[in-house]
Order: C-alpha cells, then structure tokens, then sequence
C-alpha cells in the first residue's frame, strides 16, 4: 500500500489471475488425460503464433472455445491447462493457423489486446497457451545432442530418444522497479524504439549467479546511472513475450543524477505526481499499458489509477 492509501490487491496484476487447479499430478496419466478429453464438459481452445479467436460481446472479448469432439484435428500438440472449480477441464491445441471465423463476432486476438479485458478465467488460460506454444515452437530440437524431441506431460515437457534428456518449458526472470528519490519524484524512462512522450518503469533480465535484488540494483545503474539503496518486492506478472517472469519492485535512490546508457533506455526523467497528471491529460507523456505490471508499480506510487490518456484521433 502506498503512502497515499492505495492498496495493489484492489487492482489485480493483470495476466497474474490464473484461476485454474493445473493438476500438474494427471498430466503424466495418460488415461486420465484421455477421459479428461473425451468428457463432454470439456473446453478447447486453439493458439497459433501467441494469437486466439475471441467473440466481442456486449461485455468484452471471450475466449471462444468448443467442446473436444467440436477441436480441430491435432496430432501430439494438445495441452492440459487445468480444472476449474466446477470440474470442467481445459485443454489448449497448438495449430498453425487459427480455425476460420464461425460468424462475423469472432476474430483473432494477442495478450496484449486482449489479456486486460478476458475473466480471470480465460486471461489465465490464454497465458498459459501462449507461453507453451512458444516454448514448444522454439524447443524442438535436445540442446545436448541435437535429436528432435518429442511432447510428454500434456505439453510440459519435451523428451529426447536418442540420450533420455528432458527439457521444460523455459521462463526468463527479470526486475521491474519504480524508483523513488528522497523529494518522492518517480524515475522514468524511454526506450531507443518507444514513441516519443512513452515513458515507463526500468527493467531488465536477471543475470546467472545474481538475486532479484542484486540486479534491480544493476539495472538501475547500467540503464540510469542512479544508485539503488532499498529495494522492497511488490508482486510479478506472467509476461510471455515471449517467456518472461516479470518481478515487481519499489526502490529507493541514493543519487539523483541521471545518466542514461544511451542503448536501451534514450531519456530517463524525475517526476513529481503533478508531472504524471498533467503530462497524460496533455497528452505529452504516454503510461505503460495498462496490461503492464509497469501501470500498477507506477499507480501504488501515484497513489491512485491513473488519469486516462486524450483520445488520440
């Protein structure tokens, strides 16, 4: 909670909402996951290329999925996502090309469209999906002696039959952190290939060998050139694009000058809460999206939602 009241837990991390039981302990139970499929409660859904069909209803968007006898034909790429609470399993199908339109309401969507505005339910199975196609389309091949391997565990795995190598879905950890200095001013930066005015949180990958903390500190340094004294973790997000852990912090500067690294981040600034609020509602200042675990960290300081952006025509 920040100084000003506001509390994280009353606005979700967005995409961090999974619902589901992922009943890890059945995805080797091979005739459990056939039942599993075969029982006419369960939902099926299709991801190719970080892409779902959704249906725009009054609403929002909904996941459209079918019942298994309805899913396209697959071969081997068909994943167990979980069990809701009312018993109904959910299963994903990896396709190189989404199913065509049933009616004119359906269309394809990414996470970043549409994660935010999905129930909790369906946001998390998306997250899910996305991040094991990706996994399986980049991981095809054993990193030990080259063999091509093939799916087990209902997607969670990839096993080699030339030297029994077992490989599991890769997730890269990084830090995001808004920096606060003693006046309580934000540090923000923009990145070489954001718009102009598109200013947010630093980030970046956690090294080999280097704690969460340590590399909030790194980063902040390598990318701003400003020290890091405390560092308090504040939640983490999901963020498979295409396999990120993003892990949330607030950090306090013990220097205020800024030095930016020139390659990653182009312009870094100070800014008071006043600066936010007039910066969005001229529009001369662009927030993270609100998809964006970046949106919440910056809110918790700001101490509220924040002002929403001029319609831009």
């Amino acid at each position: 909670m920040s100084g000003n009241g506001f509390d994280l837990n009353h606005r979700p991390v967005p995409l961090a909402q999974a619902v589901v039981d992922r009943a890890a302990n059945n995805r080797l139970d091979e005739a459990w996951l056939a039942a599993a499929w075969s029982h006419p409660a369960t939902r099926v859904f299709v991801v190719s290329g970080g892409q779902v069909l959704v249906e725009d209803t009054d609403d929002g968007p909904r996941l459209v999925m079918t019942p298994s006898f309805d899913a396209p034909l697959t071969e081997m790429h068909r994943y167990f996502l979980g069990i809701d609470e009312e018993g109904v399993r959910y299963f994903a199908l990896q396709k190189d090309a989404l199913p065509g339109r049933i009616d004119a309401d359906e269309r394809p969507a990414g996470l970043r469209e549409v994660g935010g505005l999905l129930s909790e339910l369906e946001a998390g199975l998306m997250v899910h999906a996305v991040a094991l196609e990706n996994w399986q389309r980049m991981h095809r091949f054993c990193s030990r002696c080259g063999e091509r391997t093939v799916i087990a565990a209902a997607g969670h795995i990839r096993r080699c039959p030339a030297c029994g190598a077992e490989h599991y879905p890769r997730t890269d950890p990084a830090v995001i952190m808004l920096v606060t200095d003693d006046e309580d001013r934000a540090l923000l930066g923009r990145q070489v290939h954001w718009p102009e005015g598109r200013f947010s949180t630093l980030a970046g990958f956690v090294e080999p060998g280097e704690s969460i903390e340590q590399a909030v500190v790194r980063e902040v340094a390598e990318e701003a050139g400003v020290t890091v004294g405390e560092v308090s973790y504040v939640a983490s997000q999901p963020w498979p694009f295409p396999s990120s852990l993003m892990l949330g912090f607030m950090a306090r500067a013990t220097s205020s000058e800024i030095n930016v690294d020139g390659d990653e981040i182009h312009e870094a600034r100070w800014f008071s809460r006043e600066d936010i609020r007039e910066g969005i509602e001229s529009g001369e200042i662009l927030p993270p999206s609100g998809i964006s675990i970046a949106a919440r960290l910056i809110e918790i300081w700001y101490g509220k939602p924040l002002p929403l952006a001029p319609l831009l025509l």
